[in-house]
Parts: C-alpha cells; sequence; structure tokens
C-alpha cells in the first residue's frame, strides 16, 4: 500500500488528482466547523447529550452534528435517496430500464433523479433537526427566520457535500461520498487516543488496569481490521474455459481463466444502508412529536427502537429488538446489493456466447444455476460477517463497555481505505499503458 501511495506521488497526473481530492476533504473539514447563525453553543451541548440519535450520525458526520455546523445532516440524506431509487427500479419498469439499458443518458437520469430525491429527504430531515431542537435552549430566538435559515444552511450543506462528492468521484481518487464518510469517521482518531491515554494515566496517576484494558482495546481492533481486510480481499474463484475459435483469419487457442467472486462483494454499503434505514424514522417521528424522547407510548416506543443502534440510554428490550432488526437489515441489504450488481444469468450467457464454460457444468442455465448456488452462499458469509462486526458495539454495552469507534466505523474506514489504495493501483497501470503506448 504504501509503495503505491510512493508510486502514485511520482506521477503527475496521478499526484494532481490526490492533491485536488486533498483540496476538497479540507474544504469539508472546514465546513464541519462553520455554525449556523443564531445557535447557543452552550445549550447546545446538554441537548446533544439528551438526544440518543446525535451518536451515530455525529460519528459519521466528523462532529459536525454536535456543533451544528452546516454539513451537520453530513451525506445520509443522498444514501437513503440511492435506497429509494434502487427498490423503485426493482418494481417501476421504466426505472428498470434506465438502470439496465439507458447507457449514459440512463445513468444521468438517475443521478438526477437521486438528487431531486435527496433534496426532498434533506428537507424533511432538516426540518426534524430543527423542531427536535427548538424548545431545547438551541437557538438563540426560535422563531419563523430561525427556522427558515437553519434549514435553508443544512439544506445547502447537504448539496455542497453532493457536489464535493461527485467532483471527487470524477476528478480526484476514489468514491466521493465514501471518502466523505472515510474522512468524517477518521477525524474522531484524535479523541479515541486521548481516551486510550486517560485510561492508562488515570486521574493524573498511571493505571496497570487501565494499561491492560487499553492493551486489549488495541489488539482487539488489530484483530477486527485483520478479520475484515481478509474478508474483503478473500475471493472464490471459478474456473472458466474457452475453446477454440477463428478470429479473423487466425486461429485462437483455447484459453482458461477464472471469475473472481468476493466474500464480502457489497463491500460497506448495506451497513450504511442498514444505519440510514433504522434511524430515519427517529427523524420523521420529532418533525411531528414534540419531546418525543421523554414521553411513553407507541410511537415513543418506535423511537427509543429506532434509536437503540447509537445509545445506550434505552433499555435493553429495545436494544435486543434493534440488534436482531438490524441484523437482519444488513444480510437483506447485502443481499440486494451483491444481485443488483453481479447477474448469474447474465455471466452464465456471456460466457456461453464467448464459447466458453465451467468445467463439469453445462452451459447455460445450469451454468447461471451453479452462480448462484455459489453466490448465495458466498453472500450468507458476507452478510452475517458484515451484521456481526456492525453489532458489537451493541454486545459489548451488555458488558458494560461502551465503544464509539465500533465495527461500523472499522468497516467503513477499512472498506474505503481498500477500494481507494485499488483506483490508486488501476490510475498508476493506466498510466503505465499510456506510456507504453506513445
Amino acid at each position: 500500500m504504501f509503495n503505491t501511495i510512493k508510486n502514485a506521488l511520482k506521477t503527475p497526473e496521478v499526484r494532481k488528482k490526490l492533491l485536488y481530492t486533498l483540496v476538497l476533504i479540507i474544504i469539508f473539514r472546514m465546513g464541519c466547523f462553520i455554525t449556523i447563525p443564531g445557535v447557543n453553543s452552550f445549550a447546545l451541548n446538554e441537548a446533544m447529550d439528551a438526544n440518543g440519535i446525535a451518536g451515530l450520525v455525529n460519528i459519521i458526520s466528523g462532529g459536525a452534528f454536535s456543533r451544528f455546523s452546516i454539513f451537520a445532516m453530513t451525506i445520509t440524506p443522498y444514501i437513503t435517496a440511492s435506497i429509494v431509487i434502487q427498490l423503485l427500479a426493482m418494481i417501476i419498469p421504466a426505472l428498470e430500464r434506465l438502470t439496465k439499458e439507458g447507457g449514459e443518458e440512463g445513468r444521468a437520469k438517475i443521478n438526477r433523479y437521486t438528487k431531486i430525491v435527496t433534496l426532498i429527504l434533506a428537507l424533511i430531515e432538516a426540518l426534524g433537526i430543527y423542531l427536535s431542537y427548538r424548545n431545547s435552549g438551541v437557538f438563540v430566538e426560535p422563531g419563523f427566520l430561525t427556522g427558515f435559515l437553519t434549514v435553508l444552511s443544512l439544506l445547502t450543506g447537504t448539496a455542497l457535500l453532493m457536489w464535493l462528492g461527485e467532483q471527487i468521484t470524477s476528478k480526484g481518487i476514489g468514491n466521493g461520498i465514501s471518502i466523505i464518510i472515510f474522512i468524517g469517521i477518521i477525524s474522531s482518531l484524535p479523541s479515541v487516543v486521548t481516551t486510550i491515554w486517560g485510561l492508562i494515566m488515570g486521574t493524573g496517576s498511571f493505571s496497570t488496569s487501565g494499561l491492560l484494558l487499553s492493551l486489549g482495546i488495541i489488539i482487539g481492533a488489530i484483530i477486527l481490521v485483520a478479520g475484515v481486510v481478509f474478508v474483503q480481499e478473500a475471493e472464490r474463484r471459478i474456473p472458466v474455459q474457452y475453446s477454440k475459435k477463428v478470429v479473423g483469419r487466425k486461429m485462437v487457442g483455447a484459453q482458461n481463466t477464472h471469475i473472481p467472486l468476493k466474500l464480502a462483494m457489497a463491500g460497506v454499503m448495506p451497513v450504511i444502508f442498514a444505519s440510514s434505514f433504522m434511524t430515519f424514522p427517529a427523524m420523521i417521528l420529532q418533525i411531528f412529536i414534540k419531546d418525543i424522547s421523554t414521553q411513553t407510548g407507541f410511537w415513543a416506543g418506535v423511537y427509543k427502537f429506532s434509536i437503540a443502534t447509537s445509545t445506550s440510554s434505552v433499555p435493553i428490550g429495545y436494544s435486543i429488538a434493534n440488534a436482531i432488526v438490524y441484523l437482519l437489515l444488513i444480510i437483506g441489504f447485502t443481499f440486494f446489493y451483491t444481485y443488483a450488481t453481479f447477474n448469474p444469468a447474465e455471466v452464465a450467457n456471456n460466457i456461453k456466447k464467448n464459447g466458453g464454460f465451467i468445467p463439469g457444468i453445462r452451459a447455460g442455465k445450469p451454468t447461471a444455476d451453479y452462480l448462484s448456488s455459489i453466490i448465495s452462499k458466498l453472500t450468507w458469509f458476507g452478510g452475517l460477517f458484515l451484521a456481526l462486526i456492525a453489532i458489537l458495539p451493541m454486545l459489548m454495552r451488555f458488558t458494560g463497555m461502551n465503544v464509539a469507534f465500533g465495527g461500523t466505523s472499522i468497516l467503513i474506514v477499512v472498506g474505503v481505505a481498500l477500494e481507494t489504495v485499488r483506483q490508486l493501483e488501476s490510475q498508476l497501470m493506466m498510466r503505465h499503458y499510456k506510456g507504453f503506448l506513445e
């Protein structure tokens, strides 16, 4: 990895893309410290402590939510909009045709629809945030003008983040949306280091128990990262043989190749999707029900269930139910995302058209069934692994430990880092081929 980065810095074209990405990241981090006008900073900290949903959103936003900055909503509305559009594409034939057969123009239309849904969801979420904190003393002068300014600032911040993500994807290195989430998470590393140092030193004197606990946390994190890297990089290789055929005036000999099938083909997207899906009901309920966190009843139960992912202040029953639903959602989204990106029937048809076959498997439908069977097994393993890692912080709470930088964060950080390194390697490879052809 370090050699890849070193070679990238030596290549002018790739270096420009890296610097461009760095500039946009700096703009993102600067925006995280621009607080919305009219916010009472002293009352804000107390309000954030009382609001359970702030935890996970604040981690992803890089602390922007706790400062009530213009990027407080981070990129979650865009992620939710992407989920909505992909689900609608499964039930609306016109959207499905745009997704599969529309080409570049179809992708542009899908992107446009996603942006429209993003702005609608961002407007709803911004209203929910303002109404949730309106009576908590966060705003100096709560009223229509303050609400309008708050909603407009949050909406503009989300739109700007969406634009920054697109620019990173098209002109920089890596997936822009994933990079923004990645930077938001790793920005909390200094506070994690400070917390570990505080465990070791205690109240000013060395603590042996604190040192052992810190070593346990560090070793556990290293094992967790190693496991994530192993699963993200592991693959099942399906052998494919191509028979001899005539190309032009030449006879092309038989070729042996393979289809690489990843254990976690969906990457970290199912975890991000499930997190957004779980926290969205709480944001909606805050719009319509005043002080819902202090109330009782059905909708108050739904609110507590929704925020159980990011807080330990709810009853244990809500946490257990939330963990089960969260696990099922991650597995479900893993299957959905895997089959949305890999179609066994389409791959089998392509192999058959090119005169290929999998040894021991007949071409056509038997090949598609064989690939579907393997994909199903791999997806079950990958989905369960992602789910167990994601609910790890909840399991740790039952032991009395509250892990803020938990499995979800590590999954996202490691997954995005590996994907970015792969893109760097592909950029260097393209540069090498260009130089060879020139």
